[in-house]
């Protein structure tokens, strides 16, 4: 047996007590008492930044010096608090995302420059969307998706599908969506967030979606939701279906600043097929939009409820109707006129701003709280400046985006 001095003895004991003493310290997850109170300091998030480029290689680190080549390989690698930066170029589609952020960091995919990572269908397709993400808290931001150059295996559907929670799909440039496939009931979607895998509170803003599904095709459109969201601020046009479309478990939508043209439907609110709940579709919100030249204008269809709202709205020039809502129920502050952009073909590359003296401007309804079902009837006016211009009301329609 090895015999210790007594003083080296206590010594031991005494660095054993102070080890003993910090690790307690260490444990206790950073507990400080502050008179007498004890409190939790959580450390500060550490935000990751990723890099994917045309010339990088996935099986580099995904630094900004030796980026990623593929979207799906960031996507392998992501944690809460990552930044994807997507150099301009083109790149495969087939991505899905399925790692979760959180509230305090979000995952964030995003093109260094606005629609400048260009995503097109790849060899040998394995998925029907462009982008499948099942994550929660996660943002897709400034892509463009282009459908038009098919090479082989499945046809896309869908451009961007979100079946997670609390995600955002901000500012892309999707097109050519789903324009040969055959017409089902299954559908699809430019954009489309679901509830199915119980995914809830979405955005969708800012983004350019037209050319979506076949010819006369009224199960493919373009911005599709069934769950709570808030669409905003969208330019959508030339799509079978309708351009904004509500159904299954769809409730408390904002659908705010939106222009939808040349399509089946402008805007469609309704509920049914419901997947977790039981409807109606009730609180949803429909104001400042421009809906004009479809063949339909704004629509309640199933299951609806007593406070839904529709105002402010333009709604013109639909050759079937501009509007059809459910029994007893009445839009107000609306605008029959012709919205005059810029310039407008159905066929062309239109140029949704709106000239001087457009009736769409200062006749928006001002940002607020939620807003009560509407009472009212029409409101439309005449072109020119309004009192509602002098109280600085905002304009009716998209916000301009940058030119094709």
């Amino acid at each position: 047996m090895v015999r210790i001095p007594s003083l080296a003895r206590l010594l031991l004991l005494w660095m054993l007590a102070v080890l003993a003493v910090l690790a307690a310290t260490a444990l206790a997850g950073c507990r400080l008492r502050d008179g007498g109170n004890e409190r939790l300091v959580v450390a500060e998030l550490v935000r990751t930044h990723l890099y994917v480029a045309p010339g990088g290689s996935d099986s580099n680190p995904g630094t900004r010096a030796e980026p990623f080549r593929t979207l799906m390989r960031a996507a392998q690698v992501v944690t809460p608090g990552t930044t994807v930066h997507v150099a301009p170029g083109m790149y495969s589609g087939g991505v899905r995302t399925a790692t979760n952020g959180t509230a305090e960091a979000r995952i964030i995919f995003q093109s260094t420059e606005r629609w400048g990572a260009r995503i097109v269908p790849p060899l040998d397709a394995r998925q029907g969307a462009a982008w499948d993400n099942r994550a929660n808290y996660l943002d897709i931001i400034g892509f463009e998706i282009d459908g038009t150059q098919y090479q082989s295996g499945m046809k896309w559907v869908s451009g961007i599908y979100s079946g997670g929670s609390h995600n955002g799909i901000h500012d892309n440039h999707i097109h050519h969506i789903g324009t040969d496939v055959p017409c089902e009931p299954k559908g699809g979607a430019g954009i489309g967030v679901d509830s199915y895998y119980k995914g809830v509170d979405a955005t969708v803003s800012g983004n350019r979606v037209h050319d979506i599904g076949p010819p006369g095709c009224r199960f493919m459109h373009g911005i599709y939701v069934s769950t709570t969201a808030n669409v905003r601020n969208n330019v959508v046009y030339r799509i079978s279906g309708a351009g904004i479309h509500l159904w299954h478990d769809a409730s408390h939508v904002t659908i705010r600043g939106n222009t939808v043209a040349a399509s089946g439907s402008g805007i469609v609110v309704g509920g049914g097929d419901f997947y977790h709940g039981k409807g109606p579709n009730d609180h949803t919100h429909v104001s400042n939009n421009i809906v004009y030249d479809n063949r339909h204008g704004i629509l309640e269809q199933g299951a609806t409820g007593r406070h839904n709202s529709f105002r402010n709205n333009l709604v013109y020039d639909n050759d079937e109707g501009d509007w059809k809502l459910a029994e007893g129920r009445e839009h107000s502050g609306s605008v029959s006129a012709p919205p005059q952009f810029v310039e407008y073909s159905a066929g062309g590359t239109p140029d949704f701003r709106l000239r001087p003296g457009s009736p769409a401007i200062g006749r928006g309804l001002p940002a607020e709280g939620p807003a009560p079902a509407s009472k009212g009837g029409n409101g439309g006016g005449p072109a020119g400046k309004s009192a509602d211009q002098s109280a600085g009301r905002p304009d009716i329609g998209a916000l301009p985006l940058p030119a094709l």
